[in-house]
């Protein structure tokens, strides 16, 4: 695996650390107010001091994300090949995608908060789930019908079936599509376990915290875990680059010989 070149590496450190800079020097130059924007130290502050609930919240947020993320990434990518293989079920399926894509996550994760126990992270899942879906389908469905006539005929002259053609050539095809959803909804998948955390339940996760911190007016100790909830979206998109460096290969045809 080769190592990212340092040119790539260095404009987006060189800015974040301008970026920080210059928000310290602001907020403190100008006595902004912690409840407008804390100073990037008092925010580092609480973090080294609350860093084990930190933590736990993330670990608690983490968890709803990744089991929303898997179950949101299978029924999409399963949806989608039900999608491509039926004309039928593509007429049914990407008007319902987009009306569940349509639906806020403000609206929806109260609405499911009250028909699940509070007690219970099932809510919290499911709105990651359908937040996940409408990407990884899109994205999937898109991926799958890129393949070249000529491949799907040479399938057909081999007397393959519909399912073997999307699991020997449209499924390859469609990978790059597919990690291109994958990278929208893993983050996705975040922003979607905290926002939901919002709305009662469990006093486990970040957003909970985060709220809870607010309305204490600890506006450090809320950007605090803000900036875990970024830490942990940061780790779900990096192991889907990961993935997709470990997955990618040279592509071949049907037709290559060695």
């Amino acid at each position: 695996m080769k190592a990212l070149p340092l040119k790539s590496v260095l404009p987006p450190v060189v800015f974040g650390v301008g970026g920080l800079v210059l928000w310290q020097v602001l907020t403190v130059a100008a006595g902004v107010p912690s409840f407008l924007l804390p100073a990037p130290t008092d925010i580092a502050s609480q973090f080294a001091e609350n860093f084990d609930r930190i933590v736990d919240a993330a670990i608690a947020t983490g968890t709803n994300a990744l089991i929303g993320l898997l179950l949101g990434a299978v029924f999409g990518i399963g949806a989608a090949m039900v999608a491509v293989r039926f004309h039928v079920v593509d007429g049914l399926l990407t008007p319902l995608a987009a009306a569940a894509a349509a639906v806020p996550i403000v609206a929806l994760a109260p609405l499911l908060n009250s028909m699940y126990s509070t007690t219970t992270d099932t809510p919290r899942r499911m709105v990651v789930t359908i937040v996940v879906f409408f990407p990884m389908f899109v994205s999937t469905a898109k991926g799958l019908r890129q393949v070249p006539q000529v491949q799907q005929d040479l399938m057909t002259s081999y007397a393959a079936g519909g399912w073997q053609v999307t699991r020997a050539v449209r499924l390859p095809a469609a990978l790059p599509y597919l990690f291109t959803g994958l990278r929208i909804a893993a983050p996705g998948a975040v922003i979607a376990a905290v926002i939901a955390e919002y709305f009662g339940g469990l006093q486990n996760g970040l957003g909970s915290r985060i709220t809870s911190a607010a309305a204490n007016t600890a506006y450090p100790r809320a950007w605090a875990y803000v900036v875990g909830a970024m830490i942990v979206g940061l780790l779900f998109l990096s192991a889907v680059l990961l993935l997709e460096l470990l997955t990618r290969r040279p592509r071949t045809t049907l037709w290559s010989t060695k």
